[in-house]
């Protein structure tokens, strides 16, 4: 059953909320408690607080997450196996669940394509960065931290590490040029062009710019410390 409190809006906005069950790196990931309650919990908050949202969906291949994402206030789209694995893309999940909604929903204009590893995401910026989307009439786009810092890379070859820059001519960063970082947070894209693209990121791209402690993404166990020790200080997430 689809929630049918929608919000009015001008833009008929939907989010979409990719959580498989399986990760390689953390043991579902996506249900790992984060300051008491569930990893997806905090993105499906976020977009449920959103003004620019219309309504809120999770696409998973995992019947606990689907059952949680109800209890919190979502809507849910199962996902197929076949498209669940560590190599699937997220481009192919939200093929399958704009399709799904497409069937239940009409007229839909852009898609928030929700990244739920990145649980510090206040909706104030959702909501800004969705304002930004339709002003500036933009097809797409991504979410960033800018920064003008230079990285010092490596690369091996063989017993050889060969760096990324010139070793007598090391760039001071008053003289490096903004770079904007892509956070993967969450992305924005039209809808019907994107059913076309079947790529997050094309046409007229955008970025909404973020704080370096707004981009902080779960990938490691090293991470959940990380995260749980700054929800427990940013008090409006």
């Amino acid at each position: 059953m689809v929630n049918t409190l929608f919000k009015k809006n001008k833009e008929q906005t939907i989010a979409i909320i990719l959580a498989r069950g399986g990760s390689k790196g953390i043991k579902n990931k996506n249900i790992i408690k984060i300051n008491g309650r569930p990893l997806i919990y905090w993105s499906i908050k976020s977009c449920l607080k959103s003004k620019k949202i219309q309504s809120v969906w999770v696409s998973s291949d995992s019947r606990k997450i689907l059952s949680l994402s109800k209890k919190y206030g979502a809507n849910t789209v199962t996902r197929p196996k076949t498209i669940s694995g560590s190599l699937s893309t997220s481009e192919s999940a939200w093929i399958h669940a704009l399709k799904y909604i497409n069937s239940k929903i009409r007229d839909i204009d852009a898609v928030v394509g929700i990244q739920p590893t990145s649980p510090i995401r206040p909706s104030k910026l959702i909501d800004h960065a969705i304002n930004k989307f339709y002003k500036k009439k933009f097809d797409s786009l991504f979410t960033s931290q800018k920064t003008n810092h230079h990285p010092f890379l490596w690369t091996k070859r063989g017993d050889k590490f060969i760096a990324n820059y010139s070793l007598n001519k090391r760039p001071m960063r008053q003289q490096i040029k903004n770079k904007y970082f892509e956070n993967g947070s969450f992305y924005i894209f039209n809808a019907s062009k994107f059913l076309k693209k079947k790529c997050r990121l094309f046409g007229k791209i955008g970025t909404y710019e973020m704080s370096k402690i707004y981009s902080f993404q779960i990938d490691g166990k090293e991470d959940l410390k990380i995260i749980n020790s700054l929800q427990k200080d940013l008090k409006h997430i």
